[in-house]
């Protein structure tokens, strides 16, 4: 069985001149000689990855598509036409996006978060910024403490609204965030609550930032998240630190100076460094 919009392991049936033929069960699936393994024989599988060509056929290819089917993905758009918009993800034809499936008009250069599907009328792989029909808290396939992947949904007034694992979506609250964020960012986390309504809370960063707690998590997770680096110190002008922490100057100090005797960061020449279990 083949897995449109999905890597599927495939035999080599035959070659030809465009390429070769992979097995679909039936009259085989062309690989195009552009995207052959090198010596490459009759016989050998391979992973490819397999779409419709712009003629409705079935097309496999080694290239690596920036999202596969179930994905949320930001992509930039291409092309607009009156039916819809294209979107580049990373092979020869181009995504679409029908015009049914847009929230706002998609603007040529324009990025958008959509998820990718496969379209029940063509069979074919399309994406849609109507994400919601995709992600539910019911069942949850996840618990308080889990480290989770996030993918930013939309702004809130308390936060963020995140998708959680591809499935689920949360919550990152406003005061966890110290970086500007827009729909599609990826960030790593952890499930701090899940309430009795099944909604759960989310925390950015490495779990274990979480029991430091106060200014000093804050300051933890923004290395984290930058890097493991910030450049910024005491002779930082304030406003740069409020700007990027959120916190006075004099907190700044009190609170690095803390997590220097913890042995947590370094101070630079040019600003601080978080350390590692092993530095």
């Amino acid at each position: 069985m083949i897995n449109v919009g999905e890597y599927n392991t495939l035999k080599v049936i035959r070659k030809s001149t465009p390429g070769v033929y992979l097995d679909d069960g039936a009259e085989g699936i062309l690989l195009p000689n552009r995207a052959v393994p090198e010596n490459t024989r009759v016989g050998d599988e391979i992973k490819v990855f397999v779409y419709h060509d712009s003629d409705n056929r079935l097309i496999a290819t080694t290239e690596t598509p920036r999202a596969v089917v179930g994905d949320n993905v930001r992509l930039k758009v291409v092309s607009v036409t009156p039916q819809g918009a294209f979107l580049d993800w990373g092979l020869m034809k181009d995504l679409f996006v029908p015009k049914s499936q847009q929230l706002s008009f998609m603007r040529l250069g324009g990025e958008y978060l959509v998820h990718l599907y496969i379209d029940r009328q063509t069979g074919r792989v399309a994406a849609t910024e109507k994400i919601e029909s995709f992600l539910s808290n019911d069942p949850l396939t996840v618990k308080e403490n889990d480290e989770v992947s996030l993918t930013v949904y939309r702004p809130s007034d308390m936060g963020y609204v995140v998708i959680i694992n591809g499935i689920h979506t949360g919550l990152l609250y406003n005061d966890e965030v110290f970086q500007t964020l827009s729909p599609g960012d990826k960030l790593d986390g952890f499930v701090r609550k899940i309430r009795e309504d099944g909604k759960l809370d989310v925390v950015a960063g490495k779990r274990g930032y979480e029991k430091v707690g106060g200014e000093a998590g804050r300051i933890l997770r923004m290395l984290e998240d930058n890097g493991g680096y910030l450049p910024l110190n005491d002779k930082s002008d304030p406003e740069d630190i409020y700007r990027m922490l959120g916190m006075s100057k004099k907190t700044f100090k009190m609170t690095t100076g803390a997590l220097y005797k913890q042995q947590k960061i370094i101070f630079t020449q040019t600003g601080i460094q978080i350390l590692g279990e092993g530095d």
